[in-house]
């Protein structure tokens, strides 16, 4: 790590595995590319449900989101280019769906953890907005919510393309600009 401070940014775009996955491809840890390590779970559940688990999750009750929590160094890689980075590799005009995954858990979401973080969340997207929605006459429906409890996934979830490289991917994830 290069001295800085690390910040949290939390980040749902559909299911986590590809997500996690596309993060760790472009800024890959031993490069020192600003990200120091992820984590995918469940995070912007309903307040009663607690400790949730992939199948909970799935059947939407709790209303939790597949997400990713990414632990990064702000000298080397900023917020706002994390966010960019998110808008690109997924489909953020699709409510609740990326591909074939459907459900409120595949919501594309951006849960700020600081003021700040709200900020650069809330100017982004109208950059991106104007940039390459706009001209398609498309309209992000990413949420941008205050960053709540946060529960890691089971462990076969974590690093899952890593260790499954021919695993389940959606197509979705990849960049789009």
């Amino acid at each position: 790590m290069s001295g800085g401070t690390p910040e949290i940014a939390t980040f749902a775009a559909g299911c986590f595995w590809g997500v996690e996955h596309i993060f760790l491809k472009y800024f890959p840890p031993s490069e020192n590319k600003g990200i120091i390590k992820t984590a995918v779970g469940y995070t912007g559940g309903k307040d009663d449900a607690k400790n949730p688990d992939y199948r909970t999750v799935c059947t939407g009750a709790t209303n939790h989101a597949e997400a990713v929590r990414i632990e990064f160094d702000p000298s080397i890689v900023k917020y706002d280019e994390l966010v960019e980075f998110f808008y690109r590799i997924h489909d953020p005009t699709t409510k609740n769906q990326q591909g074939n995954d459907v459900g409120t858990q595949y919501r594309s979401a951006i849960f700020y953890n600081t003021p700040e973080q709200l900020e650069i969340a809330k100017r982004v997207t109208e950059e991106v907005q104007k940039k390459h929605f706009d001209p398609k006459s498309k309209k992000i429906v990413t949420e941008i919510v205050p960053a709540g409890e946060w529960w890691d996934a089971e462990d076969y979830h974590q690093k899952y393309l890593f260790k499954n490289p021919t695993g389940y991917q959606c197509p979705n994830h990849r960049l789009h600009w």
